[in-house]
């Protein structure tokens, strides 16, 4: 099996594609992984013609994700078909991690070279501008339609530094993370074709567009809410943990719940685990920071709970503003949102922070939030 460490250089991004190249013809296994990690960690146990992608580790140890070609092809062609068809792509995100890696496989099959946005020194937003410039030349002379693929805290810092560099893409994916409805409204609002996207690494990234799945790919709720996926974009198992409780007959029991309207249409609220029981009470954060997050003096939030005698979990938020040099008060934000939220959804105290804490992949740290928020409210 290839082991490729992806150290978000457009070198290394060129070496990972050649070998993704041969996956998708039927060579051997391939596992992508960040620079830095120990090659040990990734044995030769995968079946030729996958990829091994290991999760972000949200909660719990990583996993091993095996990712056969077809699930691969079968992912990129109904993302294709949804967008109005193949074209060039911008790579923003690691190569590494399956919303990258797909970048790699829809420019493989589209038959184009994306362009790769160096991420050694982080997201810079010029650098991304400096790039989709570049890509719409190229697009002038060869009329291909162009998109990129970002997580919402990319999304939020173009809009603020650069948002010229959205408007000439087809599409721009958002996923990686729970899309705060004012973040997408005002990219929107400015012309920017966002469409947000729901998956997973064992759906080979997202496969519900916008509330509603792609081509193949069947949803539906469990008893107890739990989101439920099948379809041909689905995972082999994990390796080394053959016959792994999550899949079964075909469908993959995510820890997500969620809620489908009248329309068929998905709406996710969030992760089972991220869940706040207070007061006997259980709370959906995403749900509480969608009702912060409209708030149009806030960017962003995180709602967790803390060790509460009286509660048990206290309900607490983090929140970042959308101007910095003229945060919200804790109380009137505080107060605006009891008018749309019951007793037990209203956090009992708010903090102003410069920013969130985020994993590699662009999602809020929520044990860091948790921390940061006991250490100050305890």
């Amino acid at each position: 099996m290839h082991v490729i460490a992806c150290d978000g250089s457009p070198a290394a991004v060129a070496e990972l594609r050649h070998a993704l190249d041969g996956v998708l013809g039927g060579g051997p296994a391939l596992a992508p992984i960040g620079a830095g990690t120990g090659f040990g960690a990734v044995d030769s146990g995968a079946p030729p013609s996958h990829v091994v992608v290991t999760t972000s580790g949200s909660t719990g140890a990583p996993k091993r994700v095996l990712l056969p070609a077809a699930a691969l092809r079968a992912s990129a062609e109904a993302t294709s078909r949804r967008l109005g068809g193949p074209g060039r792509w911008l790579l923003a995100l690691p190569a590494q991690h399956v919303a990258g890696l797909q970048v790699l496989v829809r420019s493989a099959l589209a038959g184009t070279d994306p362009a790769v946005l160096d991420l050694r020194g982080g997201f810079d937003p010029g650098a991304f501008a400096d790039a989709a410039e570049a890509l719409m030349r190229r697009r002038s002379q060869s009329n291909d339609r162009c998109y990129t693929s970002l997580v919402p805290t990319q999304l939020g810092r173009l809009l603020d530094e650069e948002p010229g560099a959205l408007g000439g893409f087809d599409a721009v994916l958002l996923g990686g993370a729970a899309a705060p409805p004012g973040l997408v409204a005002r990219a929107r609002g400015i012309g920017v074709a966002v469409m947000t996207t729901y998956g997973m690494s064992e759906t080979c990234g997202g496969c519900v567009y916008d509330g509603h799945p792609l081509d193949g790919v069947r949803v539906r709720l469990d008893s107890a809410g739990h989101i439920e996926l099948a379809g041909p974009v689905l995972a082999g198992g994990y390796l080394d943990r053959p016959g792994d409780p999550a899949f079964r007959d075909g469908w993959f029991r995510t820890s997500d719940l969620g809620r489908l309207g009248s329309d068929g249409s998905l709406q996710v609220l969030g992760r089972v685990d991220d869940v706040v029981v207070t007061g006997g009470v259980n709370v959906v954060p995403a749900e509480v920071e969608a009702v912060l997050t409209a708030d149009p003096t806030i960017a962003t939030a995180c709602v967790v709970g803390i060790p509460d005698p009286s509660w048990g979990q206290r309900l607490v938020a983090a929140v970042v503003p959308a101007d910095p040099a003229q945060p919200p008060a804790a109380a009137g934000v505080l107060t605006a949102a009891r008018k749309r939220l019951s007793g037990p959804q209203t956090p009992k105290q708010l903090l102003v922070v410069d920013a969130l804490p985020l994993r590699e992949v662009g999602k809020p740290d929520r044990r860091a939030v948790a921390e940061l928020l006991r250490r100050k409210f305890a």
